[in-house]
């Protein structure tokens, strides 16, 4: 079947539904048209669980449940000693890479040696921020940029990500609303990360970290 007939074949099932449902013809009207672009523009939400009134706690304890390993710190200042921190509780190397944008903070004051590029297979350990992180699901959101390179948290075996707290949201329909705000239009790749990579289709059996890191750090920023 050719891209053609594919085209003609949907068209003719399409008309078929819309003549079932007594809609005349076969393709939508021009004000049929318009009203679905303004409901599609006032971003409508269905129904949304309740969710506890500390959003931090709510984030920290689903986040554990996929997982993922979590700690508080006071400040940003406090990110590049927990990062150390928690690399030398595990035994693991204290090098890797970091999200350009993160440059700035002083990960070698803190006996790190992290390079602000995108990752690299030999890179064990990748450190970012989040744009922000899901009460609802315990998931963190990253836009990817040229200074968040996306494979900084896909790439190495062992994701450390800081996100602040006034960025812990309830739901995820409030972090596709912030991110409207911030960039206008949406950027060219937003990941979703709930917890170490994961697949059950070996045997049934769940194994971390065959597409991707098996290890999620995340550290909430309390003074941000």
């Amino acid at each position: 079947m050719t891209i053609g007939d594919s085209k003609a074949a949907r068209a003719n099932i399409l008309g078929r539904i819309r003549k079932a449902q007594g809609r005349g013809a076969s393709r939508p009207s021009q004000a049929e048209q318009e009203a679905v672009q303004t409901y599609l523009r006032a971003h409508p939400r269905g129904p949304l669980p309740s969710l506890p009134a500390n959003l931090v706690e709510r984030f920290r304890a689903t986040a554990e449940s996929m997982q993922s390993s979590t700690e508080e710190v006071g400040s940003e200042s406090d990110v590049p000693g927990a990062v150390a921190r928690y690399l030398e509780h595990l035994g693991l190397p204290l090098h890797g890479c970091v999200w350009p944008a993160l440059a700035h903070m002083h990960w070698r004051t803190a006996g790190l040696e992290l390079d602000p590029r995108a990752a690299i297979p030999e890179d064990r350990v990748g450190v970012t921020g989040a744009f922000a992180a899901l009460a609802e699901t315990g998931t963190l959101m990253l836009v990817s940029g040229p200074q968040t390179p996306a494979s900084v948290s896909l790439l190495p075996e062992t994701h450390i990500a800081f996100v602040p707290a006034s960025r812990v949201l309830p739901y995820m329909e409030d972090a596709w609303d912030r991110a409207r705000r911030a960039y206008g239009q949406l950027p060219r790749s937003v990941n979703f990360i709930s917890g170490p990579s994961r697949t059950g289709d070996i045997e049934q059996k769940m194994v971390l970290g065959v597409h991707g890191p098996y290890r999620v750090h995340i550290i909430i920023v309390q003074g941000s």
